[in-house]
């Protein structure tokens, strides 16, 4: 072997020692896996703030100091932001993690709110799924100055969002232009997985969220704020067929979940984020109830289904919102003729307390009635979108109270007219009416001239609507 040779097989040596130390950080940079920091606030160490690479999870010492084992599937270390602190963003999306990279140390900045946090407000966006600029357009033109108005309404209260998933219709590109109206809304807003932002055609579902992640960081973390304890978590799972999914949460995220719980107050309020319905289509939800066990006040926040219905099992209520794009932005309202919106929450210590705000309309706006014409008969329709067995919906004939009205599933009838039949909607056809549980309904006789319902929420607040 001549020097000349020698020399170039020795820098093919080099080179593929040196993508072998990029591929393998950790059994070759650290052989015990392990990452250490400090989190720190105006120069000084934060005690007992929780870090994790979504499988171990451990705290900072009095110094602010820590030292995690980091498993080899590991992509991310985060910080559970702890109660009285900013979350950190960049241009408002939540930055809470770092690469979990060959770097043995990575370290944490904290900046001390200026008020107590204890009082704190957050929106829950569900399914704003754009898939082309025109459905980026109307986001952009409707549902961002709407939620920037009702932001600006709560005043110098702390707020923050989170988006349930879908965030696109499978249009990756189109993450940017979702970033560009998280930036235009101007507050720290986290971001969940759904079906329409997974990979396909890269694997199984452990590559399935590569582009999201490259955009978010991890599928499920959790932060704090206040007396609350937020969650997201990841329960869409890919099946290595493109499109074909179903609602399921990953053993690894119920060990992560178990261990991150263990620093949380059992009667802390906690807010699980997901994006399928977790009650209803989340096939292992048993598994999830019991790693919850003993916590007393669990709200779990979803989208994905376009229509709104509110559950309540094993303690847990579970907030499944309609949708921002509606039904997929043909129209004013989801499948079920709630109008396209997104949850509005008022956190006050452990109390938690929300509505429904209708875009483009006042937060009032929370029913909408029909009358129709019958053979020798009048009925009345009331959908009440945000409905739940605490509501109380009474109806006035003529100004004589008739009492509570009788709750009835069955069709919207806006819904009917706009979506049903194979050529409504225009361009996205697929779209139909869904039977909805928060019908209700009345008979009366034709004599009568003005009708009136009168529907009050859990939480004491009257809204009216006349015909």
């Amino acid at each position: 072997m001549n020097r000349r040779s020698f020399i170039k097989e020795g820098s093919l040596l080099a080179t593929t020692l040196f993508v072998s130390l990029k591929s393998y950080p950790f059994s070759l940079f650290d052989a015990d896996n392990k990452i250490s920091g400090s989190i720190t606030s105006n120069g000084k160490g934060v005690a007992n703030v929780v870090v994790s690479d979504g499988f171990n999870v451990v705290k900072t010492d009095k110094d602010g100091n820590y030292i995690i084992e980091v498993n080899t599937l590991a992509k991310f270390v985060w910080l559970s932001t702890p109660s009285g602190y900013e979350f950190k963003t960049d241009s408002y999306l939540a930055k809470h993690y770092q690469n979990a990279s060959a770097n043995a140390k990575l370290n944490f900045e904290l900046k001390a709110l200026k008020q107590n946090d204890n009082k704190h407000n957050f929106i829950i966006w569900a399914d704003p799924q754009v898939k082309n600029k025109k459905d980026v357009q109307k986001m952009m033109s409707e549902s961002v100055p709407d939620t920037k108005k009702v932001i600006k309404s709560l005043g110098n209260a702390l707020v923050h969002g989170v988006c349930v998933g879908d965030i696109v219709w499978d249009n990756h590109e189109l993450f940017v232009d979702y970033n560009k109206a998280v930036t235009e809304m101007g507050i720290p807003f986290f971001q969940a997985l759904g079906n329409h932002d997974m990979d396909y055609r890269m694997g199984g579902d452990e590559t399935s969220d590569k582009t999201f992640q490259e955009h978010y960081g991890p599928t499920y973390y959790s932060f704090n704020r206040g007396k609350a304890h937020y969650v997201v978590l990841d329960d869409v799972r890919y099946l290595g067929i493109e499109r074909t999914y179903d609602g399921f949460i990953s053993q690894a995220q119920l060990d992560w979940l178990a261990k991150d719980l263990q620093f949380v107050p059992k009667n802390a309020l906690v807010i699980l984020c997901a994006h399928i319905p977790i009650h209803n289509a989340v096939k292992n939800n048993e598994d999830l109830y019991k790693v919850l066990n003993g916590f007393t006040n669990v709200h779990f926040m979803s989208g994905h289904t376009h229509y709104n219905k509110n559950t309540i099992k094993n303690n847990i209520y579970e907030h499944n919102h309609g949708t921002v794009c509606g039904a997929w932005w043909t129209g004013p309202i989801c499948e079920d003729g709630t109008p396209s919106g997104y949850g509005v929450y008022e956190v006050n210590g452990t109390d938690l307390k929300w509505y429904y705000q209708p875009t483009g309309l006042e937060r009032t706006n929370q029913l909408r009635i029909y009358v129709d014409e019958l053979t020798n008969q009048k009925r009345l329709i009331v959908n009440v979108w945000n409905w739940d067995p605490q509501w109380k919906v009474e109806y006035f004939l003529d100004g004589k109270s008739l009492g509570e009205m009788e709750i009835h599933k069955g069709f919207d009838p806006m819904s009917v007219t706009l979506f049903k039949g194979d050529k409504l909607p225009m361009g996205r056809t697929f779209a139909e009416p869904k039977m909805t549980e928060h019908l209700f309904v009345a008979h009366f006789e034709p004599s009568i001239k003005k009708v009136k319902v009168v529907a009050t929420d859990r939480f004491g607040e009257k809204f009216i609507a006349e015909a």
